[in-house]
């Protein structure tokens, strides 16, 4: 794996790159480290095999985008072509509290300070190894029910893991979003927060990467921190958070709805599903069809 992304680096005209150290934690492509003759160390990832010539490009449109229309911190874009992704080095979450408060002014700010009037984004771009389908529409709900939940039915690994009651009480759900969810307006949104995404810059600020940028509802950034295990000084976050954007008192009851689009996506892309099959399953139970 090393050896392919140090040969990447150097056909991309990184003659500088002298070793290439592996990264864990991301699920879709292959990362590392890479060490520079004369300049700091990079991050590179890559896929063996693209899933399309523009993945990168989209995920560094993507950066830009939350950095200068959104005003949060991410990494600098060096390279970003078919075959790899190169950005300025990040360093880990630190265990602070303090480090949790600072991301909820940020996300607040990001979705509070940009408010679009429509759902969607200029292009479709990706969620892991999947197009994110992004065409425009003035209605939330079924912008969030064709895009982000239906798209998902007639995917293998989805079609297999479901039954045709989970389809129809799916379909149902989708149905009933205007009375199941608040109307809430479009944001930039980051599309992929969970924790693996959330990094620190040099001086301990909170850093976003892997975006699947659109403007859609800030619940599904949301969702996505409150249900992939936040640590616990993530405490104070959610409290803050819903504080400064002024979040209604039942938020958490419709995280379930709100997530299965992600578990969706995870489900249609990965053997290991990580639970999400029974979750997508115990969130659709109550429309299901009767017996």
């Amino acid at each position: 794996m090393t050896a392919f992304l140090l040969e990447c680096l150097h056909r991309a005209g990184m003659g500088d790159v002298l070793a290439v150290e592996p990264v864990t934690g991301g699920l879709a492509a292959l990362a590392g480290m890479a060490t520079r003759r004369d300049a700091p160390p990079v991050f590179v990832k890559a896929f063996a095999d693209p899933p399309d010539d523009d993945v990168f490009t989209n995920e560094a449109e993507g950066l830009t985008a939350l950095r200068e229309i959104g005003g949060m911190a991410t990494p600098d874009v060096i390279l970003a072509n078919r075959e790899l992704l190169v950005l300025s080095a990040l360093q880990a979450r630190p265990h602070r509290e303090t480090f949790w408060e600072q991301l909820a002014h940020a996300l607040a700010r990001l979705h509070t300070s940009t408010i679009h009037p429509r759902f969607g984004w200029h292009h479709d771009n990706w969620l892991g190894r999947r197009r994110q389908i992004n065409t425009w529409n003035d209605d939330g709900f079924a912008f969030f029910a064709e895009h982000r939940l239906l798209r998902w039915l007639g995917q293998p690994r989805v079609d297999a893991a479901l039954d045709a009651g989970d389809r129809t009480a799916l379909e149902r759900l989708c149905r009933r979003l205007p009375d199941l969810l608040p109307g809430r307006p479009a944001c930039l949104t980051h599309g992929d927060l969970w924790t693996q995404n959330l990094m620190a810059t040099p001086d301990g600020r909170p850093a976003l990467i892997d975006p699947a940028v659109s403007y859609t509802w800030a619940d599904v950034d949301l969702a996505h921190l409150w249900t992939t295990a936040p640590p616990p000084e993530a405490q104070r976050f959610f409290p803050l958070y819903a504080e400064l954007t002024g979040l209604d008192s039942d938020w958490q009851t419709r995280m379930p709805i709100i997530q299965l689009r992600q578990h969706l996506a995870v489900l249609a892309q990965f053997d290991n599903d990580w639970g999400a099959a029974d979750l997508i399953r115990a969130t659709l139970a109550p429309f299901r069809p009767s017996s």
